[in-house]
This record gives structure tokens, sequence and C-alpha cells, in this order.
């Protein structure tokens, strides 16, 4: 834990959030589901950067599945011609075929979704799902660094927080629920040149 009430180890199902510090136009102000982190790396989607291409456009069968807003969403500067999906079961014992849970994440309810699965196997057994035209990815020991730098704030996902209809104040609402001085962030204009 750092003096400011975010934790300091990247873990799958964690969220990272973007300081001020960070002026990476791909990541300015985002929401980062961490998916995968280990030795070798990690991989993550970022939460609020919605498209306007409506998934039925690219993803037919998919586009009557998944939350609204029914859009492609950027996950990030990587591999953006493929997408993941991430998903949020209704029930944690009925796991449908092509589910995989992201370990440690909301009760392993919080999973991806293999989008070669046919979706009546997977209907009714969600709450949310959501795609993500690429990723965002670190190599090894790249995220500890840019954490360790003041880029990034680690901190536990909400079950709602990567299927919000609104994405455009979960920056801010996300830093809000923290304790502490890390709640205090989220009350910093989005230009500070305007204070």
């Amino acid at each position: 834990m750092r003096d400011d009430g975010a934790m300091s180890e990247a873990r799958p199902g964690m969220l990272l959030v973007a300081t001020p510090a960070l002026v990476d136009p791909n990541f300015i102000d985002s929401v980062v589901l961490l998916l995968d982190a280990d030795d070798d790396g990690a991989l993550g989607v970022v939460l609020n950067r919605p498209s306007g291409v409506p998934v039925g456009e690219v993803l037919e069968s998919w586009g009557d599945v998944v939350a609204d807003p029914e859009v492609l969403f950027h996950g990030g500067p990587v591999g953006t011609d493929g997408a993941l999906a991430v998903a949020l079961l209704r029930d944690p014992d009925d796991v449908p075929v092509g589910f995989r849970a992201v370990d440690g994440a909301v009760d392993g309810r919080l999973g991806l979704v293999d989008l070669d699965t046919p979706v009546e196997l997977i209907e009714g057994s969600l709450d949310g799902l959501r795609i993500f035209a690429g990723y965002a990815g670190w190599g090894a020991a790249q995220l500890d660094g840019e954490i360790e730098e003041g880029s990034w704030y680690v901190v536990p996902v909400e079950p709602s927080d990567p299927f919000r209809i609104d994405t455009a104040d979960l920056w801010r609402d996300v830093l809000r629920r923290q304790p502490g001085e890390l709640a205090w962030h989220s009350t910093r204009p989005f230009d500070p040149e305007l204070n």
C-alpha cells in the first residue's frame, strides 16, 4: 500500500487508474482492467473509451448480447484488429462454454468469453458483456516501473465497473470510492490549468 492509499502490486482483476503524471495520449484519464499479469508482462483493457462503432456491424451475432451502449470499446493501442470480450457471470457455479475467469476478480464471476463460442451457449448466463478492440500491454517489469514512477494507481474493481452505460465519469467515480488521500484526486480538474 502506498502513502496515498493505492496498492502497489498489479494483479489480474485489479484496476489501473491513470494519474495526472501519465501523459501518453492512449491512457490519459483512463481506467484499465488488468486481465493478466505475471513475470512476463501484463495485459488489460481500457474501460472508458467507447467508440462510435456498433458491435453488430463488426460481430453481428454479438450485437444483441453486449451491455449498453452496444458499441465496441477501444481496449488499448495493441492488437487493434482483434477483439476481447469481458463478461460477468450471473452465477459463478454456472460457467458456460467459452468463459474463462480472470484470477482473483469478483469471486470468479469476471472473465473473458471466447468470441468463437456460439452466442446461444452463453445467452442467459451473463450479467454483462463488453467487447474491446485492442488491448493495453506491458513487457516484463514495465508496468511495475510505471506504477513505481507514479503513472498508475492500483485499486480494486467492482463488478459494475467494466459494464457502465456512461463511462465519462468512471475515472472520477473509481477514485472517489477509494480510502484516504486517494479519494481527493477525484476532485482535480481534467485540465489543471483551468484551476
